[in-house]
This record gives C-alpha cells, sequence and structure tokens, in this order.
C-alpha cells in the first residue's frame, strides 16, 4: 500500500497527463471500476494518457511509491481481470485509439491499445479484408483488452483465439523504469527466442501494459452459407457434427443452443420459429458457386442425424433476414434480462455469472446432461450454450448479490461445472481468462494433470515481470 496520500497521487499524475485527463469525481470512478458481470471495485482515480512514454512515466512513479495500477480497455471481461480490487489507479485507453497503418499486401494492421476491434474492421473492410476474431461484445472490445484476455468469439471455429492473429506487441513493464519493449515482428515469420508475445496473450495486465498491436489480417469471405438444425436429442446434434466434419466441412461458424435455452431465447425474441429441440447452427465460408453444394452437405448431414427441422440461408444477409444467428447471439442478454425480471428492482441486486468451459466435442452430449443435474441440485436457473465446434460452453446463471446463501451456492455449483469439465478431458476456461473467479480452478485443473508445478512455474514469471506486484494484482495466480 503506498504511503502517498490521495492528493499527492493525484497531483503527481497530473503533472504527467495533465489535470483534464485525471479523473477524480466518485461516480465516474465507479464506472470505471465495474465489469460487465457486475462485479465492482474501488480506485483513487482513473488516468487517461496520450501515448506509451505518458503511461511509462505513470508506472516509474507507481514502482516508486508502491501503488497498484489496473490497466483497462472496455471492461466487458466476464471473470474479474479488470476489477481494481485494491485502492489504486486505473489506466484507461480512451485517447490511445489510433489505427496507424494497414498493409493489405503485408497482410496487417497496426494500432493502439484502445482501437476498437469494430473500428479496425470498419476500415478493413473496404479493403475487402478483416480482422477475423470476434468476441460476443466486438462492438465495445478494446485491441488490447481482447489481447491481455486472449479472447475467442463465433468464428474461432476456423479462426481460432486472439493469440493465432498477432504479429508484434509494444508493452510497457512494470519495473523502475517503466521499460517500453516490442516483441515479435511484422513478418509472417518470425522466431526471436522465447515466444513473448503469446506469453503477453491471455496475461490479463498482470505481466504488462500493452499500448499497441501489430494484427494479422484475412481476406473477407466472398459468400458464408449456414444451415440451423433442431434435434430432440443432445446425441442427435453431436452426430450431426460428426457428419459435418467427416465430409471435410471446415465450419465459419458452428454454434450449439441446448433445449431448454432456446424456449427461453424464443420467448424473449418473439422468433415465431416452428421449432423445438437442441439447435446446431452451422456456416461455412466459400465462393458464391459452391452456395448449393455446401448447404446440401449440411442439411443432408443434419437431416441424416435425424434432425426434426432445419432453416437454410444461402448467404449472410439472407441468414440475417432470417435471424438464424439471433436466439444464439441474445443468450446472455437474455440471461440478463431473466434475472431482471425474476428479482425485486428495489431490494435485488441481479448478478449474471457465465462460465466458460471447453471439453472434447464428442463429450458434449454428456456434459451437458451433468451440467442439467447440477442445476437441479442446486436450484439455480440454467442457460447453456457455446462454440460447439471446439467444444467450449457457456452455462450462464443468475442470482441476487445481496442473498448470500444463494452466492454460496452458485460458487459451489460453478466449482462442480469446472469439475464435469476436468473429467470430460477439458479445460476449466477457454476464452473469457481466469480473472478472480477462476483462480481455484485454475489450481483445480493444474492438480487434476499433475502439474502444480506449473503454477510456481507461472508466480516465478509473474515475480520477474513485476518484482513489486504493482500491475493487476491478484488476478489469475
Amino acid at each position: 500500500m503506498s504511503k502517498l496520500s490521495r492528493d499527492r497521487i493525484i497531483s503527481s499524475l497530473r503533472n504527467i497527463v495533465g489535470k483534464e485527463y485525471v479523473e477524480t469525481d466518485p461516480a465516474a470512478i465507479r464506472l470505471y471500476s465495474k465489469e460487465a458481470s457486475g462485479l465492482e471495485g474501488v480506485a483513487v482515480a482513473v488516468v487517461f494518457p496520450e501515448n506509451a512514454k505518458e503511461i511509462s512515466k505513470i508506472v516509474k512513479f507507481a514502482y516508486e511509491n508502491d501503488i497498484k495500477i489496473y490497466p483497462q480497455g472496455a471492461a466487458t471481461d466476464l471473470a474479474g481481470a479488470s476489477i481494481p480490487e485494491h485502492h489504486g489507479i486505473v489506466i484507461s485507453f480512451d485517447r490511445m485509439s489510433k489505427i496507424k497503418d494497414y498493409s493489405i499486401v503485408d497482410s496487417y494492421i497496426i494500432a493502439e491499445a484502445g482501437a476498437r476491434l469494430i473500428e479496425i474492421n470498419d476500415v478493413l473492410s473496404k479493403e475487402g479484408y478483416m480482422f477475423p476474431v470476434d468476441p460476443a461484445s466486438m462492438k465495445s472490445v478494446t485491441v488490447g483488452g481482447v489481447i491481455a484476455a486472449g479472447g475467442g468469439g463465433l468464428r474461432g471455429a476456423l479462426y481460432g483465439t486472439m493469440r493465432e492473429w498477432l504479429m508484434e506487441l509494444e508493452v510497457v513493464l512494470p519495473d523502475e523504469n517503466g521499460t517500453v519493449i516490442r516483441v515479435g515482428c511484422r513478418t509472417t515469420k518470425c522466431r526471436q527466442g522465447y515466444d513473448l508475445v503469446r506469453l503477453f496473450s491471455g496475461s490479463e495486465g498482470t505481466l504488462g501494459i500493452i499500448t499497441e498491436a501489430t494484427l494479422k489480417i484475412t481476406p473477407i469471405p466472398e459468400n458464408i452459407v449456414t444451415v440451423a438444425g433442431f434435434f430432440d436429442t443432445l446425441e442427435q446434434a453431436m452426430e450431426a457434427v460428426v457428419k459435418i466434419k467427416k465430409a471435410r466441412i471446415a465450419p465459419y461458424a458452428m454454434e450449439f443452443v441446448d433445449a431448454k435455452t432456446v424456449e427461453i431465447g424464443k420467448q424473449n425474441l418473439n422468433l415465431d420459429w416452428d421449432v423445438k429441440g437442441n439447435m446446431l447452427i452451422v456456416s461455412v465460408a466459400g465462393p458464391v458457386e459452391v452456395a448449393d453444394k455446401y448447404i446440401k452437405i449440411l442439411s443432408e448431414s443434419m437431416e441424416s442425424a435425424e434432425a426434426s427441422n432445419t432453416m437454410k440461408a444461402a448467404s449472410q444477409d439472407e441468414a440475417e433476414e432470417l435471424r438464424l444467428f439471433d436466439l444464439r447471439r441474445a443468450c446472455y442478454p437474455s440471461a440478463i434480462q431473466l434475472a431482471a425480471q425474476s428479482m425485486s428492482p428495489d431490494k435485488s441486486k441481479p448478478l449474471i455469472l457465465i462460465e466458460d468451459i471447453a471439453v472434447p466435442p464428442t463429450k458434449l452430449p454428456e456434459t451437458v446432461k451433468q451440467l442439467r443435474a447440477l442445476e437441479d441440485k442446486y436450484g439455480l436457473p440454467l442457460a447453456i450454450y457455446g462454440h460447439v465446434g471446439d467444444g467450449n460452453l457457456h452455462p450462464t446463471t443468475w442470482i441476487d448479490a445481496t442473498d448470500e446463501e444463494a452466492k454460496k451456492k452458485v460458487w459451489e455449483m460453478f466449482d462442480e461445472i469446472m469439475e464435469v469439465a476436468l473429467k470430460m478431458g477439458g479445460t476449466i476456461s477457454s476464452e473469457h481468462g481466469i480473472g478472480l473467479h477462476k483462480k481455484r480452478g485454475l489450481e483445480m485443473e493444474m492438480k487434476h494433470k499433475r502439474s502444480e508445478k506449473a503454477l510456481e512455474l507461472m508466480r516465478k514469471i509473474k515475480k520477474i515481470f513485476d518484482p513489486k506486484n504493482i500491475l493487476n494484482p491478484g488476478k489469475v495466480i
């Protein structure tokens, strides 16, 4: 804990970035101390630097005076990684949002940490290109935030997660000098000893402050076809997945919503679909000329797996007209709406908690069954959906945060959900990270793998990068 007074800290920060770029109003600070799930922390001030040089000075000052630093993008995090747990300073990247350069021939775009992914894609779309990582919060997320989180999204079935699309990073280290380093290259092939670029990806702001990134880009697909199938049983839906993969199809997106969550979503969205059951929605990218071929393969694969209904779109525009992805996209917002409807607005405080496990896709039917058994055991609502292409599920529940008994039950249930994932040969976290919520789960996973030594190595890495533990302390490990 710093020995400096609050006034001294604020005065010093103003000397670095200017008076107008240090926010001290309690109401404003509170806005920057929340994350999307509803968790809330505390901070002394919010600072808005303009460049890496100013961040370096802030870090040097914080290091000298034992002040905690919490880097923050859009705070869409769902694992507690962006919450300022202790009194310290939040660094916002609102002023560092420039898209600095891009090259279609060299296949990269360079952006500051505060640039939003949607802005990057607005620029690239004019050239027929895109940055393919697409978290559900695409319209809000920043480059630095999604790198620190190691984010993924619906297109992960084809394009993977953030770490696959990083080329070069500029990072400020939490040392006595606020050292600025550049790691990685602007070339496709790059060997620089240990891969520090990927170490920062998914580090959740605990090892360094990402200030700029060079990202790989890819052409926008010429066309995307989509087929949604509805199945009476989970096994039938999984059989369709197997058939599609055996047909040598590389899905652009492959999503799953279980039967109960389908019914909730239909009601909330006023969808007049005459369908029921477990929903499998698959998109494939390719030339317009092969659209019919892909639709036939997807449809026949689902129908031979006894889909009760299928809905088909020969293009992305048609898929949007049919609202094929609306139900999947609305799973988390629907949970928020249901939580609010189930509680008294005057007395309750809704807390929506979203899990992020992954299992081998062949284990999905048994996993969902065990999750539904946990819903019955704990008496808590559970919406189940996710990215079936890579086995990533997002069981989502909601409680009244003022109900201590409910809080106890929900964390016990989440522990059991993570245990289910591990028993199925999976992992406790896929794309949301560890943050505060998953620290115990990370220990569970390493113990399950008999790799407790890995945690020891992680703690040593944290100590090397952040010897005074000033950068987003208490997260991950």
